[in-house]
């Protein structure tokens, strides 16, 4: 009669050890561009397409972006729906949380596209 308590426990053992001990302690806290007028930087870095990076610091109607071994400063453009940073060379468009960075003449080919902010840099 023994044998069957001992035995119960020892095939309950396996399926105790695959239940989660209790609710997750992190949650997804999704991170914001700060407002176009915010006068306190605040850096943030974009993940894009094809494994891209995008590091960009807003401050007071201004981003300076960063994307390989180039650095742009851009003034901040209204938009309707979204936003948008452009100088005579880029824009940094977008809404939300996705963002592109593209070229401000020609064609408008994307750099870096599907741009998510991954986390903070400053």
């Amino acid at each position: 009669m023994r044998r069957l308590p001992i035995a119960a426990v020892v095939l309950m053992a396996p399926l105790c050890a695959c239940m989660q001990q209790g609710p997750a302690k992190t949650a997804f806290v999704p991170i914001s561009r700060p407002a176009p007028d915010d006068k306190v930087p605040h850096g943030i870095a974009y993940t894009c397409e094809n494994h891209k990076e995008v590091l960009v610091v807003y401050a007071k109607d201004r981003a300076t972006i960063t994307f390989g071994d180039k650095t742009w400063r851009t003034e901040y453009q209204g938009e309707s729906n979204g936003f948008r940073y452009a100088d005579s060379s880029i824009q940094w468009t977008g809404r939300d949380d996705l963002a592109a960075l593209r070229e401000n003449f020609g064609t408008a080919r994307p750099l870096a596209y599907n741009c998510r902010p991954t986390r903070r840099t400053t």
